[in-house]
């Protein structure tokens, strides 16, 4: 299959294009850090399915970057979505558009759905964890103990990141369109996760911009047969202070 990939040298992209090309597929892949910004470059034809993961991430730092985000999120995937509007688009969406009125994050990734054309299948993922993720995240700072505050009210449904692409390949090769949940449906409190690895912590209320529980409902994937299959607990047994 021919594939156009985006967002390659990304967290997820880099590990789906990992994935994709052991299983033979022709990949073309477009990403800002190889100079092919998807605001501005040429989009290649002879492509048969795109996934389109490039973008800009993170609740916090849209904060302070709303335009950027809006920018790149909403009108950059819009020249995605018109040049391939007879092509299916498999996008990365977030839990967050939930609740669109939260964030600039949340809103650029409700509006990016809004674009889609008929042909297309947004995946809103939930927390993602694994080799690679950004260090400031959840995940990576349990790793190393460094924990400075918690929100004592926030709850997260954390699905590791080779469980997202095996979703990802699972809707490659199925007719599914619209907007599904990515997750493993499972409620984890991040104090809980704190107090079980014994982490020391200071407790904080969560405030508005961000969802207090993002655990994702994954029917229409299981009914494909996909289930997560990392534990993330087991995860963080087996990685923790490892160097």
């Amino acid at each position: 299959m021919n594939i156009l990939l985006t967002g390659h040298k990304g967290f997820i992209g880099n590990r789906l294009l990992q994935y994709l090309q052991e299983k033979d597929h022709t990949i073309i892949t477009l990403d800002k850090l190889t100079g092919h910004d998807i605001m501005s470059c040429d989009f290649p034809h002879n492509i048969e399915t795109v996934i389109h993961l490039a973008g800009l991430s993170g609740v916090r730092d849209s904060l302070d970057r709303p335009a950027e985000y809006w920018k790149t999120n909403v009108i950059g995937s819009q020249r995605i979505f018109d040049f391939y509007k007879n092509k299916r688009v498999i996008y990365a969406s977030s839990s967050t558009a939930y609740e669109p009125w939260q964030n600039p994050y949340a809103m650029s990734k409700y509006a990016m759905e809004q674009l889609e054309h008929s042909n297309s299948l947004g995946m809103r993922f939930t927390t993602v964890y694994g080799p690679g993720a950004r260090e400031h995240m959840l995940i990576p700072k349990i790793l190393k103990n460094d924990i400075q505050y918690l929100n004592v009210n926030h709850i997260r449904d954390f699905i590791h990141v080779d469980d997202v692409v095996s979703a990802i390949d699972t809707v490659l090769h199925n007719d599914v369109r619209g907007v599904i949940d990515v997750g493993t449906c499972i409620s984890n409190k991040l104090v809980d996760i704190a107090d079980y690895f014994k982490i020391d912590y200071e407790s904080r209320i969560a405030d508005e911009t961000e969802r207090l529980d993002n655990t994702a409902n994954t029917e229409i994937l299981n009914s494909l047969g996909w289930y997560a299959k990392t534990n993330l607990y087991n995860y963080i047994e087996e990685n923790k202070n490892v160097q």
